[in-house]
């Protein structure tokens, strides 16, 4: 069932490149190395490169279906599954987009009340960081992108602030090589799998696309460009953490900041964080916009009502996680979820969908 966008509410097909780096670039940067060595230690780089492998793969899925159906996946749902059942996982669709918005809000939450403000409650930051969200999803699609670009630009130049740690380098940390087995790597992959999620929200926003055809190569662009910046990350923090020491980091890419010293500033990761706040945002606008966009399609109510719902939901619900294992609880499980939704549900949704395709074309 196509999906039409009126024209002034569509976007270019090369912002595409902006929008899923936006998404895949998060909490996730954060800590992502602890928990894959953990499993694969001086393999991590191979580990972070299978999984973005792994991404491509199913991102070029997501676009058959769409370029298929012109449309989102309701309209995938619907056509696999008929109407009452894809209605359904659509629903459960939704409910995961929340619940990463809210994973995401949470986890950067808890990292500024540990680095930066201890006495902060947990209420005054979700509720000022929700109505910045309200008024940039309100603006419309088009305005959240414009957050995804800024969300690209404005932090680049922290890139070259991890260049820092390679004084206090060992390259022989990365030895031996490939000295794990694929069933290490597979297990790897899960806990990777928070770093990469976000562009499944393809689903949602393809009809908003100017021939959405043609964003497919700057959607895969942007995926390469996020593998290379979590490989350069990874290989960073190989060669300057020791195994052990990695183990007990669980923010490694913030402690890699703490060796910066300028004569102006004495500790770089509050600059860090601060700029973090920009590519936060992303994530959040992108997962409630895509949540709200989905139930006005659903329940045939104006998007705006939809989202105050969603956003009120996620003011209660954030706060009641309180303490470092609840957080990282929800974490894994959102993590868990997304990894099967995209590595094993979105395979078997499209060998379905084109089955289903076939049959309905024959009848």
């Amino acid at each position: 069932m196509k999906v039409t966008v009126k024209e002034q509410f569509l976007i270019s097909p090369y912002l595409a490149f902006f929008i899923v780096h936006s998404m895949q670039i998060g909490v996730g940067v954060m800590g992502f190395q602890r928990y894959v060595a953990t499993y694969t230690e001086q393999d991590s780089w191979l580990t972070v490169m299978m999984g973005g492998a792994a991404v491509h793969l199913v991102i070029w899925m997501m676009y058959k279906m769409l370029n298929k159906e012109q449309g989102d996946i309701l309209s995938i749902h619907e056509t696999a599954y008929g109407k009452w059942i894809g209605r359904l996982l659509t629903i459960l669709f939704i409910i995961y987009l929340i619940a990463m918005g809210i994973t995401v809000l949470r986890t950067f939450l808890e990292v500024l009340q540990v680095w930066m403000f201890t006495l902060m409650k947990t209420w005054v930051f979700t509720f000022v960081y929700l109505i910045a969200a309200y008024h940039i999803i309100a603006g419309g699609f088009r305005s959240v992108v414009g957050v995804c670009f800024l969300g690209v630009v404005v932090p680049f130049y922290l890139n070259f602030t991890f260049l820092a740690p390679l004084e206090f380098s060992n390259v022989r940390n990365l030895f031996p090589i490939l000295d794990h087995s694929i069933k290490d790597f597979i297990v790897a992959m899960k806990p990777m799998t928070l770093s990469y999620l976000g562009f499944e929200t393809l689903l949602v926003f393809y009809p908003f696309f100017k021939k959405p055809e043609t964003s497919q190569k700057w959607f895969h662009y942007g995926n390469l460009f996020t593998v290379v910046l979590y490989f350069y990350l990874m290989l960073i923090t190989l060669v300057y953490y020791t195994p052990d020491h990695l183990r007990r980091t669980i923010w490694a890419t913030i402690s890699m900041w703490k060796i910066i010293r300028f004569p102006f500033v004495e500790r770089f990761e509050y600059i860090g964080l601060a700029t973090w706040t920009i590519v936060i945002l992303p994530n959040i606008c992108l997962a409630f916009w895509a949540a709200s966009r989905m139930a006005k399609r659903m329940f045939n109510v104006t998007q705006k009502k939809s989202l105050i719902f969603i956003l009120v939901f996620a003011m209660i619900v954030s706060p009641m996680f309180d303490d470092r294992t609840s957080i990282e609880k929800l974490n894994m499980m959102v993590s868990q979820f997304g990894f099967y939704f995209n590595f094993g549900y979105i395979p078997l949704l499209f060998f379905f969908h084109y089955f289903m395709s076939k049959v309905r074309n024959k009848a």
